[in-house]
C-alpha cells in the first residue's frame, strides 16, 4: 500500500482500508481482498458518467476503499459495497455509516437484487464461474443501461464470450508494481445499454 493511499484512507475513514490477507471463503470462489490503489479508481470511476440518478454497485467491496473514493470524490448518485467477508463488511459499514449515500451490504453479490444498479465495480472479486453466474444475473435483472467496470480481468475476460448487448467502451492496463507487485493489470470497461431479459 502507497503511504499516500494510507493518508487518503485515514482522511476519510480513519484507518487505512488496504487489507494483506487471505480471504476466507476461497471455497466459494472469492478471492483475496484487494484494495484498489486510488489513482485507479479517479481515472476508472471518474469517467463513467456517473449522476444524480446514478447507483453503483462495488463488488467485493473489502473494508472500503471504492466507497472511500466515492465520498472523497464527491461523486454524484449513490454507492453500495456489497462483501461476503462479514468482518470486513462491518467494517466498511462502520465507518461509511455517517455518509447517507453510502451502504454496506454483508452478503453474496449473487444474493443481491441488481435491478437498481446503472454502474458496477469489480476489482477481481471472484473467480470465473462466479463471475458468469453474477454476469447472468446482471443481465436479466437490470431495468436500464448498465456501465460495468471490470478491473483486473486478466484471467476472467472468457467469462464475457458470446454475450449479446455488451459493448467495450474502454480498454487498458495499468501498472501496479509498486502497489501490488504485479503488473499490468488489465481492465474493461462495458455497457449493457439494453434492459434485463427477465
Amino acid at each position: 500500500m502507497s503511504d499516500a493511499d494510507a493518508r487518503r484512507d485515514v482522511a476519510i475513514a480513519g484507518r487505512p482500508l488496504e487489507r494483506a490477507e487471505r480471504s476466507r471463503h476461497a471455497e466459494e470462489g472469492a478471492h483475496d481482498p484487494t484494495a484498489t490503489p486510488y489513482f485507479v479508481l479517479e481515472d476508472l470511476l471518474g469517467a463513467v458518467g456517473l449522476c444524480e440518478d446514478s447507483h453503483l454497485l462495488d463488488v467485493g467491496c473489502g473494508a472500503g476503499r471504492v466507497l472511500a473514493y466515492f465520498v472523497d470524490a464527491g461523486l454524484p448518485g449513490r454507492v453500495t459495497g456489497v462483501e461476503l467477508d462479514a468482518e470486513l463488511a462491518a467494517e466498511a459499514a462502520a465507518w461509511s455509516a455517517r455518509y447517507e449515500r453510502v451502504n454496506v451490504v454483508a452478503g453474496s453479490a449473487l444474493d443481491l437484487p441488481l435491478a437498481g444498479y446503472t454502474h458496477v465495480y469489480l476489482f477481481n472479486p471472484f473467480d470465473t464461474p462466479v463471475l458468469e453466474a453474477f454476469l447472468d444475473r446482471l443481465e436479466r435483472e437490470a431495468v436500464g443501461p448498465v456501465t460495468l467496470v471490470h478491473m483486473s480481468d486478466n484471467g476472467e475476460w472468457p467469462a464475457y464470450l458470446g454475450r449479446d448487448g455488451w459493448t467495450v467502451l474502454r480498454e487498458g492496463a495499468f501498472d501496479l508494481s509498486g502497489a501490488k507487485g504485479d503488473c499490468p493489470q488489465h481492465y474493461t470497461v462495458r455497457r449493457l445499454p439494453k434492459t434485463g431479459r427477465a
